[in-house]
């Protein structure tokens, strides 16, 4: 167990063992804990003070199924509080494997310095210069990272709108073909490793030092039984993998809750051309891939490859939150154009959700008509070009609003809103108003509890229960993103079996006993620092709410408000 610590402005690496305050933790508690301990709160997030922290799940690196994820921390340029971005691919597990437990990126190289962290079989990391990489594209520089390195290595980095340090920057990682289309996209954390000098991290994917189990026959045992809950899941063994994410088109549009043109209305009149369904078909017709593997470890297999009309690839993977943001939210029922979009997000290393919400928002101010989509891949293109606009849209809905003087701007705490309109999901209404996160719905994702068609008994349009279920939703995923395992695989512990199995494996990994109180005492040590943190970076109680919109708009067709209270939002984590 090491951490291995970079200073940027020293041009220095070292080795540290893990100090007895983060030992037995890992994923988002392990970066939301480091952060709040050692990055002052008020900083200038692309300033020296800041702290960019790498950490693989808990439970990455062992043989548990679908545990190849990466939480990525740091104070966001976006939202100027804590955040904890989320990634699959291949570097959770290679680091894991290499017994790494973090690497910690701290202060920052001379403006225009352009570096790349090498980290070898061994486990041994080297900062080298990339004066040649500066202002590559991420598919670009993986390929000539991978001539000098070899194809065997797995690849984390930034592309133009991370070194133009935009807020909206993601941080782009490699799937297990090798190309950069995994994205830890929310917060703008990729500004903040262009802040710092660093293009890329790449990383040896032959390492055979992981931590040791405890108590190895018992950890394999439970990880075998998870796997086969996994699989036996109608969801996770069968739609996933036929449809990936993009199943869920369909009936959050029926629910009128997919948010359609900058949110003015719930549903889209041509979301069919966009749905799961529609998108399977095409790729299967065109000898694309559905089904497709696209991170370490995984039995699920949601990923797809989607190609043009003449077979040749496009983007990996084309899921439901970008379909939404590039599609229904900005009025565009082009399926090609949307897969465009998700490749140039990618390839210049944006945040799908936030710059989908960024054109929604300059179409809403009258910039372009909605649907064009010409004119959306434009904009993204003026990204990478580095023009003022260009720098505009890269620096979120938030910015462009207050260009545009427009009022309508769906943000909380300055990230956006995701594909559920909380209007009509009253539940999502108070995980995007209260997390620490800002507008984000893998926090709290309580569409479940709400929708009859996904067993929810709540009253979607209804405030009774809704604060309840987000907070026992957002304690119940910090700990599931603290010990890494993917969303998509959380059939494994739906049932009190399954959760049972993973407290199991806790204890036979650490050889210290586990519980269901010590896992709500995880997701409890995760809120109370990122909470902790925000408080100290000026957050006050009135951040906890959604712009007043939600409030006064009903949205069509079931011409509904929020109306959860703003004071009962203020009560979501009175602990």
């Amino acid at each position: 167990m090491k951490f291995v610590r970079v200073d940027m402005s020293a041009k220095t690496v070292k080795d540290q063992t893990v100090p007895d305050a983060y030992r037995g933790i890992g994923g988002r508690a392990l970066t939301s804990s480091y952060i709040n301990d050692h990055v002052p709160a008020t900083c200038d997030p692309l300033g020296p003070d800041n702290v960019l922290i790498f950490a693989p799940g808990y439970f990455s690196g062992t043989p548990l199924v679908n545990t190849s994820r990466l939480s990525v921390g740091a104070k966001s340029p976006l939202t100027g509080g804590i955040k904890e971005s989320n990634v699959g691919g291949t570097v959770a597990a290679a680091l894991a494997n290499l017994g790494i437990t973090a690497i910690i990126v701290e202060g920052r190289a001379p403006v225009d310095g352009c570096w790349v962290l090498s980290i070898d079989e061994q486990g041994r990391a080297a900062l080298l210069d990339a004066a040649d990489c500066k202002g590559l594209r991420t598919y670009a520089l993986v390929e000539k990272l991978k001539s000098i390195h070899g194809d065997h290595s797995s690849v984390t980095c930034i592309g133009p709108a991370g070194e133009f340090q935009l807020a909206a920057a993601s941080i782009q990682t490699t799937d297990l073909d090798g190309r950069p289309c995994r994205a830890a996209g929310r917060g703008g954390l990729g500004a903040v490793m262009g802040a710092k000098g660093l293009k890329a991290i790449i990383v040896s994917r032959s390492g055979k030092l992981a931590d040791p189990l405890a108590a190895p026959d018992a950890f394999k045992d439970a990880a075998k039984a998870y796997a086969k809950a996994v699989k036996a899941d109608e969801f996770s063994g069968e739609i996933l993998p036929a449809l990936g994410s993009a199943c869920l088109v369909a009936p959050i549009n029926e629910a009128g809750a997919l948010p359609t043109r900058n949110a003015r209305e719930g549903q889209f009149e041509g979301a069919e051309k966009i749905s799961g369904e529609t998108m399977a078909r095409i790729i299967r017709e065109r000898g694309g891939k559905n089904t497709h593997k696209g991170c370490a470890q995984c039995i699920i297999d949601c990923s797809n490859e989607f190609v043009d009309p003449a077979g040749r690839y496009v983007t990996s993977s084309l899921e439901y939150e970008t379909i939404w943001s590039m599609g229904a939210m900005i009025g565009n029922s082009d399926l090609d154009a949307i897969a465009r979009l998700d490749f140039l997000c990618d390839d210049i290393g944006l945040d799908t959700i936030s710059t989908g919400v960024a054109v929604a928002v300059a179409m809403d101010a009258g910039y372009k008509p909605f649907g064009d989509a010409a004119a959306a891949i434009a904009m993204v293109e003026e990204v990478a070009a580095g023009s003022v606009f260009g720098k505009l849209i890269g620096n979120g809905p938030a910015a462009v609003g207050r260009h545009f003087n427009h009022h309508r701007v769906p943000v909380m705490k300055g990230q956006s809103m995701a594909a559920y309109d909380p209007r009509a999901i009253q539940g999502m209404a108070v995980t995007y108003a209260t997390s620490p996160m800002g507008g984000d719905h893998t926090a709290g994702w309580v569409v479940d509890q709400n929708l009859e068609a996904f067993g929810g008994t709540l009253d979607r349009f209804s405030a009774e229960g809704q604060v309840e279920a987000s907070r026992a939703t957002q304690l119940h995923m910090a700990a599931v993103d603290s010990v890494g395992i993917c969303d998509f695989a959380q059939t494994g512990l739906a049932s009190p079996e399954g959760i049972a199995n993973v407290y199991r494996m806790m204890a036979a990994k650490s050889g210290n006993p586990f519980s269901e109180k010590a896992w709500q005492e995880l997701g409890l040590r995760v809120l109370r620092a990122e909470r902790a943190f925000n408080r100290r970076a000026g957050f006050t109680p009135a951040d906890d709410h959604l712009p007043r919109m939600f409030y006064e708009e009903p949205l069509p067709p079931y011409n509904k408000v929020v109306v959860v209270s703003d004071a009962a939002m203020e009560k979501t984590f009175d602990f």
